[in-house]
């Protein structure tokens, strides 16, 4: 009878554990979004790390950070992993296999450094939480939701690419020049301005090239478009699921069903 006893509390804890965690990756209410916004802190801290990263990794500090970031991160994975419905979703979820990744790095960073760019990606989760959404709606910006998102995918891609090149191509100068030399190739290359007094050598530095210019200028023209495009609203049509629809939209263009769309205040 004890045993049952304590295996039906234990069993309480963890159920109660699932809906706490549950409640905090997916709640929109007030105290979800507390304690979202305060992982998005801690995400771009560790971004932060990531780009100082050239400039810290000669000292003793910067092995004892990596390993707290990687506790943190297993902390995160654990989490995820018990609020998820099951396994295969967990496994299915593309950043589970990027914090994967990411994770291992920091665990093993003399060996997998040329991952480690990878941490860019915790960006672009943050850009597609709900805590984006939820809090440019709060301040009376919530039709920027599609500029913010597409200047986020810019930011990340910016980061990857520049963690890639420095990586790859710059490792093995000095923290400050090799880095900074990344980057300015990274923008100078994405931007299509192309200077030339910083170019990748051999077969792979000129595919990369390619890679970063076609990619830079597709995400640059989707911020454009964002921009200069009408306001639109997320909001699911009932009837046919259509997605966007004008601000003061009350029939649905697609099917003529009426719309209730909520003021950006509710």
């Amino acid at each position: 009878m004890t045993a049952t006893r304590t295996g039906g509390a234990a069993g309480a804890r963890f159920r109660h554990l699932r809906e706490f965690v549950v409640r905090i990756e997916r709640g929109r209410d007030a105290t979800a979004m507390r304690w979202q916004l305060g992982f998005a802190v801690i995400d771009i801290l560790i971004l932060a790390f990531f780009l100082f990263g050239p400039y810290l990794r000669s000292g003793p500090s910067y092995l004892v950070i990596d390993y707290l970031i990687a506790v943190w991160i297993g902390m995160e994975l654990t989490a995820r992993a018990l609020a998820a419905p099951s396994w295969g979703v967990f496994f299915r979820r593309f950043m589970t296999w990027i914090d994967i990744v990411i994770l291992a790095t920091l665990l093993f960073p003399d060996v997998l450094f040329n991952f480690a760019f990878l941490r860019a990606m915790r960006l672009w989760a943050i850009g597609n939480s709900p805590l984006v959404l939820h809090g440019l709606r709060r301040i009376g910006y919530g039709h920027l939701l599609e500029v913010v998102r597409a200047l986020i995918n810019v930011l990340v891609f910016l980061f990857i690419a520049t963690g890639f090149v420095y990586t790859s191509f710059f490792y093995n100068r000095s923290g400050e020049e090799g880095f900074v030399d990344a980057l300015y190739f990274t923008v100078t290359t994405i931007t299509t301005t192309g200077f030339g007094d910083i170019t990748l050598p051999g077969t792979a530095g000129k595919l990369t090239s390619v890679v970063i210019m076609i990619v830079g200028i597709s995400l640059f023209v989707r911020l454009a478009q964002a921009v200069v495009r009408p306001n639109k609203v997320r909001y699911p049509c009932p009837r046919c699921g259509l997605q966007r629809h004008d601000q003061d939209a009350v029939h649905c263009k697609a099917c003529g069903e009426i719309l209730r769309i909520p003021d950006e205040g509710d």
